[in-house]
């Protein structure tokens, strides 16, 4: 027996892997959500979320292109930067792909007039073009910026072809500030914290449901513990209760106590 069975589970329920239907909808996310939108729906052609590390960036990012695919307006892609040795060409071509170009070249002379002609068949079927960057901290060369910079300067009558939205690590902002012009062109800025007391419990209990659970199962101290361990960092939250429900499986607990917080806490070389 598992620990999902023992609790009654459908699934694991803090997994970390992003999937979008354990997206908690805090108030911080939400507000994120609605700018990011708004920059995209009225076109306004850069916007940018930061956070710092497992704070939620990826998940929400997932749900942003749900929202979008959603709503069969917006042609969207969404690409996720896996290292820094890139090249602008490399991202020119990856992009171009991504929004539907078929067999895109291998220079930047070639793949620009690829993808403006791409850009504006979308355009002339009423939809709007959107791309959704994530790990965009791990873009650090003036050349990448200066493309971004060039797209964003492809117009049809009194609308951006285009609308680029960023998430990454804080660094992303001086990486921006690289190529002054566009760091100028950000027209939607959002910060993304970690959950704050109040919420915690509310986010456990949301992926606790989506999983399958309609009980409580841990103690009004346990979360306050949780809390303090996670620093309301949603990633840190997973793992802490992940280890605290096997914990508790293992010694047949019914509830996750604070006893049981402490001692993962204390294994997973945590500080309160």
């Amino acid at each position: 027996m598992s620990y999902e069975s023992f609790f009654g589970f459908k699934e694991q329920p803090f997994s970390n892997a992003p999937e979008s239907r354990f997206f908690f909808d805090s108030k911080q996310h939400s507000e994120a959500l609605i700018r990011l939108m708004h920059a995209i729906d009225t076109m306004k052609g850069l916007s940018i979320m930061v956070g710092d590390i497992g704070c939620g960036k990826t998940l929400l990012a997932r749900k942003l292109l749900e929202n979008l695919e959603a709503e069969h307006q917006y042609e969207a892609a969404l690409m996720v930067i896996v290292h820094s040795e890139i090249t602008a060409e490399w991202l020119l071509k990856k992009i171009a792909s991504q929004l539907g170009v078929k067999e895109p070249g291998e220079k930047k002379s070639v793949i620009l007039p690829q993808l403006y002609e791409r850009l504006m068949e979308i355009y002339d079927s009423g939809k709007k073009a959107v791309v959704i960057i994530d790990e965009a901290n791990m873009l650090v060369t003036r050349e990448i910026f200066e493309e971004f910079r060039g797209l964003l300067n492809l117009e049809a009558p009194g609308q951006k072809l285009l609308s680029i939205t960023l998430i990454g690590l804080p660094d992303l902002e001086q990486n921006i500030a690289l190529d002054p012009p566009l760091q100028q062109r950000i027209a939607v800025k959002f910060t993304l914290q970690s959950l704050q007391e109040d919420s915690v419990a509310n986010y456990i209990q949301h992926r606790l449901k989506v999983a399958g659970c309609e009980h409580e199962i841990f103690s009004p101290e346990a979360y306050k513990k949780i809390y303090l361990y996670s620093r309301g960092i949603p990633r840190l939250i997973n793992t802490i209760c992940d280890n605290s429900l096997l914990e508790s499986y293992l010694l047949k607990k019914e509830t996750v106590d604070e006893e049981t917080v402490d001692e993962v806490g204390n294994d997973l070389g945590l500080k309160k």
